[in-house]
């Protein structure tokens, strides 16, 4: 088996820890002991305890590419995992809200200096032709990461004590550490070593990693040197709103800027003229996929079926778990056929399944057909949640991880992906945030909002997207300098000539 392959199902993993906190918070936050030790009754404490995680990641995603610029992929990745586990112990461990809220806070810190740089490095590890699977492996565990969180905590809801919500903490803690240790010896990216200056090294390392240089090795090598050229260029064009960063030499061989400019610096170069499209594309592209609800459902989910009419809370956990295991079943599949139909295809068709799954939900609690002790409509809603999931997993969760990345050019591509990553969590923020409160209100409301919010960004999309797929990430970039249009940007395979 090839070391990119190797390196990039290992740097997956790092997906599972954040479904495993969105499959332990949700279950947590509705146990009893939690609510009575930690007391989160009203709906703005609930909302508050959840959302925690997710305005940090947001805030520090913004620097996560800069630390991954500097360090290297997978050392930023293994900084991003040793505060996160430091962050579910402090959790596992308090005493009340407060201290909790601080614990989901450094989480959330953790999160946000790792998972972008994940799919990032992945993204550059791979071959054109295996890069859509291997990226979206991410999705693949995190949905297996929320399988494994859920029926963590359906096991320890039978503990009469504390330990009961505690437990499932310190598993996550001590999964966290376990991964950053995972991560030391992983190679860098030889896309990262080329930035550096390190040519020699990096060729080399394409041939450890297994990737013939007489193909699609040579293909991203120069995709690599072609970009710094017209990044050099660029930045002389840019000179008077792009200031010159003082250049240092660390131990083992890389530069890094002064920490007074190499933030602005990385975010300046992120919208310079001729890439700020694609960064403002992959900000809107992650950032309004919060706005389909999906993980308000994930992290509610309890709370959901609930309403829905699954009135104990254990059969509410066990209709939870098949969610989680219903979204690890379609999500292997769907990762292995990600590159079998195109990104476009993907956005567009699943906006509309989820956008009608959702309408279709808001209906029937808008007319009153749903009792939740008596009645098929209930069901029928079950069952539209479960068919709702399903859309978004084989289709905007499997997209959402690789296009942001794809789109970016190599000198920006950490950064970029990074800004996206924020958006992506800060507007998840306020609609987890809200979602508790909005709920106790009203029960159809948040599914009209969530519906019409999804086919609006579907038909924005639809407008805006170029497709990507079967593309060397030299093509794309390509054809992004060339402003080829959109209608025409990605018709050619992997296997035609390049624009030069």
């Amino acid at each position: 088996m090839p070391l990119y392959l190797i390196a990039s199902v290992v740097m997956s993993f790092g997906g599972s820890f954040n479904g495993l906190d969105t499959g332990i918070i949700g279950p947590v936050s509705d146990m009893e002991f939690f609510r009575a030790d930690i007391a989160t009754t009203s709906a703005i404490l609930h909302g508050l305890v959840v959302s925690s995680v997710l305005l940090p990641s947001a805030i520090v995603s913004v620097f996560a590419g800069s630390l991954a610029d500097a360090v290297g992929r997978p050392r930023a990745v293994t900084i991003g995992f040793c505060v996160s586990g430091f962050g579910a112990a402090i959790e596992a461990g308090s005493i009340h809200i407060a201290m909790f809220i601080v614990g989901r806070i450094i989480i959330g810190i953790g999160i946000g200096l790792y998972l972008s740089t994940v799919v990032v490095y992945i993204c550059e590890l791979a071959p054109p032709a295996k890069r859509g699977v291997l990226t979206t492996m991410v999705q693949l565990f995190a949905a297996i990461g929320i399988l494994t969180g859920y029926f963590i905590c359906y096991g320890t809801v039978y503990i009469s004590s504390s330990l009961s919500w505690r437990l499932p903490l310190a598993i996550q803690s001590f999964l966290a550490f376990l991964f950053a240790a995972v991560c030391v010896p992983l190679p860098q990216s030889p896309r990262w070593l080329t930035l550096c200056g390190r040519h020699d090294e990096s060729r080399l390392l394409w041939i450890r990693l297994g990737v013939s240089l007489d193909g699609e090795g040579a293909e991203v090598s120069d995709e690599v040197f072609s970009d710094q050229r017209e990044d050099t260029e660029s930045k002389k064009d840019d000179q008077p709103s792009v200031p010159p960063a003082v250049v240092l030499q660390t131990p083992d061989h890389t530069q890094l800027e002064d920490s007074t400019t190499v933030l602005s610096h990385s975010i300046m170069r992120a919208f310079r003229k001729d890439v700020r499209s694609r960064t403002a594309l992959a900000v809107y592209y992650l950032g309004m996929q919060q706005l389909c609800g999906i993980d308000s459902i994930l992290y509610y989910a309890p709370i959901i079926f609930q309403q829905a009419g699954i009135t104990s809370q254990k059969s509410s956990f066990i209709a939870s778990g098949v969610t989680a295991i219903v979204i690890v079943v379609v999500t292997i599949p769907a990762t292995l056929k990600a590159d079998s139909w195109s990104r476009r295809m993907q956005t567009i068709l699943g906006g509309c399944l989820i956008s009608g799954c959702l309408f279709l939900i808001g209906i029937l609690y808008a007319s009153n057909a749903v009792h939740q002790t008596s009645g098929s409509a209930r069901w029928v809603v079950i069952v539209t949640i479960y068919a709702y999931v399903i859309s978004f997993c084989v289709t905007w969760g499997i997209n959402y991880k690789s296009y942001p990345s794809e789109i970016q050019p190599p000198a920006t591509r950490a950064t970029a992906t990074s800004l996206a990553q924020s958006a992506n969590w800060a507007v998840n923020f306020c609609v987890v945030l809200v979602v508790p409160i909005f709920f106790a209100s009203s029960e159809s409301g948040p599914y009209f909002l969530f519906g019409g919010l999804t086919i609006l960004n579907t038909a924005i999309l639809f407008f805006i997207m170029p497709e990507t797929r079967g593309r060397t990430l030299e093509d794309i970039h390509a054809d992004f300098l060339h402003k080829i249009p959109h209608a025409r940007l990605g018709r050619r395979s992997i296997n035609d000539e390049h624009v030069v």
